[in-house]
C-alpha cells in the first residue's frame, strides 16, 4: 500500500513535534512538517493526502491559507487546528472547504487520528470506485463489447462514435437478441455522462398499470399499496442515461406523459404536484419499426419526432459474415474462463454448421448453444454433434444443392411453418407474404407429389 503523505503546519515548534509524532504512530503515514503559510504553499506540487493547518499562523491567516490549498486542488483535504473555539469561525471553514475544525486539547491525537484515518477510507473508497468506472468503460469499449469484424457491424461502430461526441437522441432498432442494451451501454460508458447512472427499462417486462409509476414515481399514499416513496428511473437517470428498450410496446396513454416529460425535462411523482427538473440523456430502443406502428396508430407521432435523432440499427447475425465464428470462439473462451477449463477448438465441420443456421435467437441464442457445445464436448475439440440448435432449423447451402427457385421457395416457406408450429398466420408475417401464397406453394407440392 503506498504511503499517505500528511503535511503537518504549526509555528509552534513543540506542538508541530507533537502532532508529527502522533501521526507518524500510523507507519502508513509519511509526515512533513512546516512552520509557515509560504513554506507549505510551495510544497502543494506533491499533493498531500490530508494538511492539518494550525488557524493562525504568523505571515497568513489559515483562512486565506485555505482557500490557495483548495485553489490549487479541492481534492487535498484540510483539517483545521486552532485554539479558539468561535462557532462562526468553524462554520466559515467548513463552508470554505475544510474537511474538520479541531480544537487544541488533550485529547487531540485521538480526534486528530480518527479524522486522518476517516479521510484515508474515504480516499480508498473513491479510488476504488474510480478503479470500477475505469473498468466498466474499458468493458464497454467497442471492441470489448460488441465483437466483430464484418462491414455491416463496423457500421455500427462509426454511428456509436458519432452518438458518443454530443447529446443527442438514439433510437436503436434491431431484432430480438442483437445486442442492443449493449450498444446503449457502449454509448453511455463511453460518453461525457460515463460516470453518472446507466439506468436501463424494459417497458415490455412491466405490467401497464405499474409503468407510470416505474418511470416517474409516486409519493407514499398516492394510491393503494403506496406505502412508501419512490423515485422514478428518470429521477435516478438525473445527469446519466436513461434506456428505454422495447419503446415500441408502450401503452398510448403513457406515450403522451413521455412526451411531456421530455419537453419540459421535468417530472412529477404520481400524487404530487411538484415538479422535479431532470437532465438525463435518452436512448430507446425497439425491435419495431416505429414508422409503421405511427401509421397503424400504435405509436404517437408527435413522440416518434422527439425521439428522432440519429438511428442505429443492429444487424442480425445471420447477416454478419464470419462474425459468427469470431463471436462463437469469444463464447468458449469466456464460458472456459469463468468455469476455470481449458478451451476446446471449434472442428471445422462445426464451424460449418453454425455458419448454416439462421439464428432467429441471434447473439444471444448463438452464446447459449456455443456455452451447452463446450459442456457436451468430450475432449479438447467441439465436433458437429456437440452443436444443437433448439428449433434444428438449419440452414441448406444453396449452390451445392442444385435446386430450381420453386423448390427453393417451398422449403423456406416450409422452415417457417416448422419454425411456428405450422401457423400459416405467424409465417406469413415473419415472410412478409400473403397468406395465400403459402397455400399456393403447398398445394403445388402435394400436386407435384401425386404426379410422382
Amino acid at each position: 500500500m503506498s504511503k499517505f503523505l500528511v503535511f503537518v503546519v504549526e509555528d509552534d515548534e513543540w506542538y508541530r513535534e507533537l502532532l508529527g509524532h502522533n501521526i507518524a504512530l500510523n507507519p502508513d503515514f509519511e509526515i512533513k512538517k512546516f512552520d509557515s503559510a509560504k513554506a507549505v504553499l510551495q510544497e502543494l506540487d506533491k499533493n498531500p493526502n490530508v494538511i492539518t493547518l494550525d488557524y493562525r499562523l504568523p505571515d497568513m491567516e489559515g483562512e486565506k491559507v485555505l482557500q490557495q490549498i483548495k485553489a490549487y486542488n479541492p481534492d487535498i483535504e484540510v483539517i483545521i487546528v486552532s485554539e479558539q473555539e468561535k462557532i462562526e469561525t468553524a462554520v466559515n471553514l467548513l463552508n470554505l472547504g475544510a474537511y474538520d475544525y479541531i480544537v487544541k486539547s488533550k485529547d487531540i491525537r485521538d480526534k486528530l487520528l480518527n479524522t486522518i484515518n476517516n479521510i484515508r477510507k474515504q480516499a480508498s473508497l473513491q479510488a476504488r470506485v474510480a478503479n470500477l468506472q475505469e473498468e466498466v468503460q474499458k468493458k464497454y469499449s467497442f471492441e470489448n463489447s460488441i465483437i466483430g469484424h464484418s462491414d455491416s457491424i463496423k457500421k455500427v461502430f462509426g454511428l456509436i462514435e458519432k452518438a458518443v461526441s454530443n447529446n443527442i437522441s438514439v433510437t436503436i432498432t434491431g431484432e430480438t437478441g442483437t445486442g442492443k442494451e449493449l450498444v446503449a451501454k457502449a454509448i453511455h460508458y463511453n460518453s461525457a455522462r460515463r460516470s453518472q447512472p446507466f439506468v436501463p427499462v424494459n417497458v415490455a417486462a412491466i405490467p401497464k398499470e405499474l409503468i407510470e409509476s416505474e418511470l416517474f414515481g409516486h409519493e407514499k399514499g398516492s394510491f393503494t399499496g403506496a406505502n412508501y416513496q419512490r423515485i422514478g428511473k428518470f429521477e435516478e437517470a438525473d445527469k446519466g442515461t436513461l434506456f428505454l428498450d422495447e419503446i415500441g410496446e408502450m401503452d398510448l396513454t403513457l406515450q403522451a406523459k413521455l412526451l411531456r416529460v421530455l419537453q419540459e425535462k421535468e417530472v412529477t411523482r404520481i400524487g404530487s404536484n411538484k415538479t422535479i427538473k431532470i437532465d438525463c440523456r435518452i436512448i430507446v430502443a425497439t425491435h419495431r419499426n416505429l414508422l409503421q406502428e405511427v401509421k397503424k396508430g400504435k405509436f404517437r407521432e408527435d413522440l416518434y419526432f422527439r425521439l428522432f435523432g440519429l438511428t442505429i440499427e443492429i444487424p442480425p447475425l445471420r447477416e454478419r459474415d464470419k462474425d459468427i465464428i469470431t463471436l462463437a470462439k469469444y463464447f468458449i473462451n469466456s464460458f472456459c474462463e469463468e468455469n476455470k477449463k481449458e478451451p476446446p477448438v471449434l472442428s471445422n465441420k462445426a464451424q460449418k454448421k453454425l455458419l448454416n443456421y439462421t439464428y432467429p435467437g441471434n447473439v444471444r441464442e448463438l452464446k447459449s448453444v456455443i456455452e451447452l457445445a463446450v459442456v457436451m464436448s468430450n475432449n479438447d475439440e467441439i465436433s458437429e454433434d456437440d452443436i444443437n440448435f433448439s428449433n434444428n432449423e438449419e440452414l441448406y447451402d444453396p449452390p451445392t444443392h442444385g435446386l430450381t427457385l420453386k423448390e427453393h421457395t417451398t422449403r423456406i416457406i416450409k422452415l417457417y411453418l416448422k419454425k411456428h408450429n405450422d401457423n400459416i398466420k405467424e409465417a406469413a408475417k415473419e415472410l412478409d407474404i400473403g397468406y395465400s401464397t403459402i397455400y399456393r406453394v403447398l398445394k403445388n407440392e402435394t400436386m407435384d407429389e401425386d404426379e410422382d
